[in-house]
């Protein structure tokens, strides 16, 4: 399936209904009168947050959005019926965009938000009756609904943001930690979308996290999956940043045999530093959120190695520091315990 972050769409609230012009015919009730009924109101568009979709791909196929019409008002005073309301579910983390400026941002769950309003019912002819024009012969028009042309864009919400080069462990990372289960192969761009898992730890603490679709080098400029992806970090409140040297799309490492020490520290350097240079060029705020280093496959013997000679140097840079395996759990309970201390710091939550 396609994954869609960014769709434009075409809402519109519903048409009010017609004023009625009737007149009262009752045997035995002489000069009856005006009795038109007023029209319904229109249907509204509304957009409401679902934790339980991920794409706005049912945008992309249906992008005009209409709202039921009113029904025109009738004989002995009768009102039209208002229209159905259009209520449209939006992913968790939707913006709305209206000629570029952001007017809804659906961040919570069961948030609404009303995108366009129908139209007034229109007043029937037993409304405009008063003592100086007792038999009326005209009503209202129902008034046309709210129309708008909106961009919506996904940007999912989560505490943690999981980031590396395609295949260093995200998709594995976040099924052993949730009970979330994206798609896991060893090939890149496995993950063609954002998933979020719920974390539960002890006290009732949870911690929302996201794995991102694999980067590349050049990932701010729209190569590979491109920045359309970047962009899903910009609410995490942390980010920890996976490395695997044994994935060689990580950068000019063809060449490296790791036969020496100095071949792995390169290594992790250059996958750090191509990782890092995404997010600062994407977004200095972005790449100025704390960040935990966390060398993934841990059960394999390169992943130790790299770990062992790497460690000290990141954290003199002020990095914590982690080792964990999705086979066997080894790290895990530690990593998640400093991921919820610093979305905690982080969200002024501890002092």
């Amino acid at each position: 399936m396609r994954f869609i972050d960014e769709v434009k769409i075409y809402v519109s609230g519903g048409h009010g209904g017609n004023g009625f012009v009737g007149w009262r015919r009752e045997k035995y009730v002489p000069m009856g009168g005006p009795d038109g009924g007023d029209g319904g109101s229109g249907g509204a568009v509304v957009f409401v947050a679902s934790p339980e979709i991920n794409t706005l791909i049912d945008f992309s196929f249906q992008p005009h959005v209409r709202a039921e019409g009113g029904g025109a008002g009738g004989g002995q005073n009768l009102t039209g019926h208002d229209g159905e309301d259009a209520v449209r579910q939006v992913p968790l983390g939707t913006q709305v965009f209206f000629r570029g400026k952001l007017v809804a941002d659906l961040s919570e769950p069961s948030a609404r938000w009303i995108a366009a309003r129908g139209g007034h019912g229109g007043k029937g002819n037993a409304f405009f009756r008063s003592a100086t024009n007792q038999a009326p012969d005209y009503s209202q028009p129902g008034q046309e609904g709210d129309s708008f042309e909106f961009t919506l864009i996904l940007k999912s919400v989560a505490d943690v943001g999981l980031v590396g080069f395609p295949n260093v462990g995200k998709s594995s990372l976040i099924t052993k930690v949730s009970k979330a289960r994206p798609k896991i192969a060893d090939y890149p761009f496995t993950t063609l979308e954002p998933n979020l898992g719920v974390v539960m730890l002890d006290g009732g603490r949870r911690i929302v996290i996201a794995d991102i679709p694999g980067l590349i080098t050049g990932a701010h400029e729209g190569r590979g999956l491109g920045i359309k992806f970047l962009r899903h970090v910009e609410r995490t409140s942390v980010l920890a940043q996976l490395i695997d040297i044994g994935v060689t799309i990580a950068g000019d490492i063809s060449n490296l045999s790791f036969e020496t020490d100095q071949e792995v520290r390169e290594a992790v350097e250059l996958q750090f530093g191509a990782i890092d240079h995404e997010l600062r060029s994407f977004s200095e705020t972005v790449a100025g959120l704390p960040r935990l280093i966390v060398f993934s496959k841990s059960d394999t013997e390169l992943s130790r190695r790299a770990y062992d000679l790497t460690r000290e140097s990141f954290l003199s840079r002020g990095f914590e520091v982690f080792r964990v395996s999705s086979l066997d759990g080894e790290g895990m309970p530690e990593l998640l315990e400093s991921l919820s201390r610093a979305v905690l710091k982080q969200k002024n939550l501890v002092p």
